[in-house]
């Protein structure tokens, strides 16, 4: 019976992300797959600059790969409100009409936030797990945990047994070994969602602007779609029943509904699916060996993109800590500061993107119509004893109050001084909803509070959604900066940051190092020498002072007083770290500028 440090189950991109960054720490994984081919049905398609920084480490192939998909941003900046898809628009959100800001937000990282469907994503992910040596990955094949003991089982060949050290549960937001496990969900369920898939060439006008989002509300329809690349889209609207033709007889509901709302005939039906949309987060992230990460830990509304990056960031809070206990003898008691970390981003995320999504309420209601009164008849219909009621009666009742609520958007149609009016007040609104689209602020600026970081200076602050100011407070990501190695090549800060132990980054290389050299501890240490008058003072320490930075990109401690904090310095790591690096605890720490 085999036994493996590390099994992840489920190989979407928080699972993918698992993998390939514990490679990247010399761990080897089996990533287990259900499916033998990428879902090909897109839903998440925001990658925030973060999201791609982390992939950029865990495999720079995957980055270059990526990279080579990615549209260019102007082509992916405008947000729009409107009756159909070749309608006037009733208003517009361009993220390219502030040049400085667009300026600003390409100072904090070598990326941009892109717009990457997952069908396209996930090839690349898959090709990078496949190509890797340590990552043992098994497509088609279900996994269940009995007692210590995973069990693999494929049609190709009879069940494995595998005893792991560690159980990554990825499987998504139906996660079975979550489950099982009797970890429970909690949160409200805020609407059933249906979506189609489609291909339609010319949709737009040679020369005309391809909104990324479109907000339509048509008298039969009110939804939105998004634009994906080679003429792809993803239309989606809610439902109220499963006995409603959207979930029971999808393409025959798409192919009635696509003609009138693109104006077109002329498309074909990729695939089609549903889902409910919820707000929801697990009641616990790890028990004993088995941990939760992406849509098994959580689930968000669409409204802000959050869901598929959050998985990856997980996965990155997660991946050195696993390193860490299989390579280090850190303590397991180090991976309960996984939810320790992460579970106050995760409210955060959750908050934001719910508020995103009622927010949008502020331009429908005019109208009449609000996803707060889409909740709140999901919540009926999802309450009320309706099993003895045939299906087709629940249909009729149901597309009926769904006609009445799109029927309003008739009013919009009409050419009076009444709907110049409508439309004026939903226009005025529509600038209010930027922070739905632009969350800098949260991309770049989440932080962490647990015992591994030092709380000398309080928590970090919350700061801004949409503004995204560079810290190094602890806690925070470590800002982008652009430094020169000793011999002459230039890297950002994050490309330096050690693989394995801490990084201290400081204008004063020279000091610091003899410092550290003569105060032996219990962590390795290596030393980054920062220059240039930016990146000195995005490190916020002034010339002497110093950065500490733990393998995620996570800042741990800072001085502005220079060497002479030595003694600081090493009760912090003896305190927070000694345990950490157990196998370094017997020689000093390394240090090399």
């Amino acid at each position: 019976m085999p036994t493996e440090p590390v099994v992840i189950v489920g190989a979407g991109a928080a699972g993918s992300t698992m993998a390939l960054l514990l490679a990247r720490y010399d761990i080897a994984s089996t990533l287990v797959e259900e499916r033998r081919d990428p879902r090909m049905h897109p839903a998440a398609h925001v990658i925030n600059a973060r999201t791609l920084e982390i992939w950029q480490q865990a495999s720079p192939d995957l980055g270059t790969a990526l990279n080579a998909i990615t549209p260019p941003i102007d082509t992916v900046n405008i947000i729009r409100w409107c009756t159909d898809v070749r309608s006037d628009p009733i208003g517009e959100i361009d993220l390219l009409s502030q040049p400085d800001r667009l300026a600003e937000v390409r100072t904090h990282s070598r990326h941009l936030i892109s717009h990457i469907g997952q069908h396209l994503l996930m090839p690349e992910l898959w090709n990078a797990v496949e190509n890797h040596p340590l990552v043992d990955f098994r497509r088609g094949c279900h996994a269940e945990i009995l007692g210590s003991r995973v069990i693999l089982r494929s049609g190709e060949r009879d069940a494995d047994v595998i005893v792991p050290r560690f159980v990554v549960a990825a499987d998504g937001a139906n996660s079975g070994l979550r489950d099982s496990a009797g970890i429970t969900m909690d949160g409200p369920a805020l609407a059933n969602m249906g979506s189609v898939f489609f291909h339609a060439p010319g949709l737009y006008p040679e020369g005309a602007s391809r909104p990324l989002l479109s907000w339509i509300y048509h008298p039969r329809f009110s939804g939105v779609m998004i634009a994906h690349a080679d003429d792809d889209y993803v239309l989606m609207t809610p439902y109220l029943h499963a006995a409603q033709m959207i979930a029971r007889d999808s393409r025959h509901y798409w192919n009635t509904i696509l003609p009138e709302v693109i104006g077109s005939t002329d498309y074909r039906i990729r695939s089609t699916g549903t889902w409910t949309m919820t707000q929801q987060i697990a009641d616990r992230f790890r028990q004993g060996p088995l941990l939760l990460i992406g849509d098994a830990a959580h689930r968000f509304p669409h409204t802000g993109g959050f869901g598929l990056n959050s998985g990856v960031q997980d996965a990155h809070n997660l991946a050195w800590k696993l390193a860490a206990v299989l390579r280090d003898d850190a303590p397991e008691t180090l991976l309960d500061t996984y939810e320790f970390e992460r579970r106050p981003v995760i409210e955060r995320f959750a908050a934001q993107s719910t508020h995103n999504h009622f927010a949008l309420d502020h331009v429908t209601a005019p109208l009449g119509i609000t996803n707060r009164s889409l909740h709140r008849a999901t919540e009926l219909f999802g309450t009320l004893p309706l099993h003895w009621i045939p299906d087709r009666i629940i249909a009729a009742v149901a597309d009926a109050l769904t006609t009445a609520q799109t029927s309003r958007t008739r009013r919009l149609l009409r050419e009076n001084a009444r709907s110049v009016r409508l439309r004026r007040r939903m226009a005025e609104a529509i600038p209010g909803q930027e922070e739905h689209f632009v969350a800098s602020g949260l991309e770049f600026g989440y932080a962490y509070q647990s015992p591994l970081i030092d709380d000398s200076e309080g928590p970090c602050p919350a700061g801004d959604v949409a503004l995204y100011r560079p810290t190094t407070h602890p806690g925070a990501r470590l800002p982008h900066a652009t430094i020169t190695s000793p011999d002459g090549v230039e890297a950002s800060t994050h490309e330096a940051i050690r693989q394995r132990g801490l990084t201290l980054f400081t204008a004063d290389p020279r000091q610091w190092t003899e410092a550290l050299t003569e105060h032996p501890f219990s962590a390795p240490l290596t030393v980054v020498a920062v220059t240039g008058t930016d990146a000195v003072d995005l490190l916020q320490v002034g010339d002497h002072g110093a950065v500490v930075v733990r393998p995620d990109g996570h800042v741990v401690w800072r001085t502005r007083t220079g060497p002479a904090s030595i003694d600081r310095l090493v009760t912090f790591i003896e305190r927070a770290w000694r345990d950490v690096y157990a196998c370094a605890n017997a020689c000093p720490g390394e240090h090399s500028a």
